[in-house]
């Protein structure tokens, strides 16, 4: 099967403009046993309440079943269970839950697909691929707008992007690729399928609904087509100077040389979107001028929860530098306090544990060079907040005062910050 899959992804690196017409039969009771054991095997349960350990007890035999079903056609992806976790304050995002052999069939054939795919997307492109992630296309915003004569950008956001890709459009793009009967019958089942809310049952009618595991994979292969391709392919030829983009899923940046370029794409980048059923927010996408002449403080630009912002060397050079964007700070110290506050009356290891995880979560993703008075704020605040709550516990529970919380957490330690991302 190595060989096989060795031989597709070559074949479209070598051809980008062959169309594969029959990969569906790779779709084997060996690669479904491998898409099953990469699951997670501690996510929610779908609707029909198998769990992973339910269906690994007698796993040879289910996967038997399964690959019967996709050769006789006789598959059916089931509903999605749909679930709504908090974003902000005041909004909550949808998150649809699969059944566990939907989750196995869209585990492959994401495998057979990304063989094709990931052959075609450009290195711009980090969202949701494997071996790409954030903080390369962090690197890469900074790199590019260091060392290129970079002056304008595009800072763009598409309103519910994932939530309005539309369904023929996007069977279209993939058929200029893959044109294969049984992927188009997989795809257009899992694309349009039904969801469950609560009592309430529903057609999804357009976009990829979040949750699913090969919506990422559409969706990058959707901007793909409308985003990246056009930008290369189209708009840099006619342009007078130099341009670059970096793309994380439906979040990007174009950067571009001359004023009179970046007005252009500006103008014309609501109508392209528009041809392919999306919608560029007016109010939250910006034509800037960005450039390191100018390290006042207003002049900076929002990408991936970080501020980029020009600034001084202590070799004397202009470089960007990044501190956590404000949305993002407040969001981190509400949920901070919020989850402080729900488990203080647990025992002090258990509290110790959950607000450890918290911060070592927001390391993980915020401590880069440079942003190390974020991290610290984050500490202390942390520190505070777990004081206050101790305090605020009923009953009889002991209250601590200063001096007595310090000797405390000299016993039950929380983690101190420290820069992970260097550049």
């Amino acid at each position: 099967m190595e060989t096989k899959f060795n031989q597709i992804a070559e074949k479209a690196r070598a051809n980008p403009e062959f169309v594969f017409n029959s990969i569906a039969h790779l779709l084997s009771p060996k690669l479904l046993t491998e898409s099953f054991k990469k699951l997670n095997k501690r996510s929610a349960v779908g609707i029909d309440g198998v769990s992973y350990a339910n269906y690994n007890i007698n796993l040879q035999d289910n996967i038997n079943k399964l690959h019967q079903s996709l050769k006789l056609r006789a598959y059916q992806a089931k509903p999605l269970k749909r679930i709504w976790i908090e974003k902000d304050k005041t909004k909550k995002r949808p998150i649809g839950i699969s059944t566990i052999e939907d989750k196995i069939v869209q585990r492959a054939v994401t495998t057979l697909l990304n063989l094709i795919y990931e052959q075609d997307f450009y290195k711009f492109s980090y969202g949701f691929r494997e071996k790409h992630n954030a903080h390369q296309a962090l690197d890469y915003f900074r790199k590019q707008s260091m060392r290129f004569n970079i002056n304008w950008y595009i800072n763009a956001d598409i309103k519910g992007c994932f939530d309005n890709f539309d369904h023929k459009i996007l069977l279209d793009i993939v058929n200029k690729r893959v044109n294969d009967g049984v992927i188009n019958w997989l795809i257009n089942q899992w694309t349009k399928i039904r969801i469950i809310d609560g009592k309430q049952m529903t057609a999804n009618k357009s976009g990829t609904p979040q949750g699913g595991i090969i919506s990422p994979l559409l969706a990058n292969i959707y901007m793909h087509e409308v985003i990246d391709k056009w930008i290369i392919e189209e708009i840099k030829p006619l342009l007078k100077g130099d341009i670059f983009i970096v793309r994380y899923a439906d979040d990007f940046i174009i950067g571009l040389e001359f004023q009179s370029d970046a007005e252009r794409l500006y103008e014309v980048l609501p109508k392209r979107l528009l041809k392919y059923g999306l919608e560029l927010s007016l109010e939250k996408s910006r034509l800037q001028n960005f450039v390191p002449q100018n390290t006042e403080r207003n002049n900076t630009i929002d990408f991936l929860g970080f501020t980029h912002y020009w600034t001084k060397s202590r070799f004397g050079s202009t470089i960007i530098q990044r501190k956590t964007r404000n949305k993002a700070k407040n969001r981190i110290l509400s949920e901070l306090y919020l989850m402080i506050k729900a488990n203080r009356h647990k025992s002090l290891k258990e509290q110790q544990l959950n607000i450890s995880r918290k911060l070592q979560g927001t390391y993980g993703y915020f401590a880069v060079r440079g942003n190390y008075p974020f991290l610290s704020l984050i500490y202390e605040k942390a520190r505070l907040f777990w004081l206050k709550m101790l305090n605020h516990r009923g009953g009889r529970k002991k209250s601590y005062s200063s001096d007595a919380f310090i000797n405390l957490i000299r016993i039950f330690a929380l983690p101190k910050p420290k820069i992970l991302h260097k550049i």
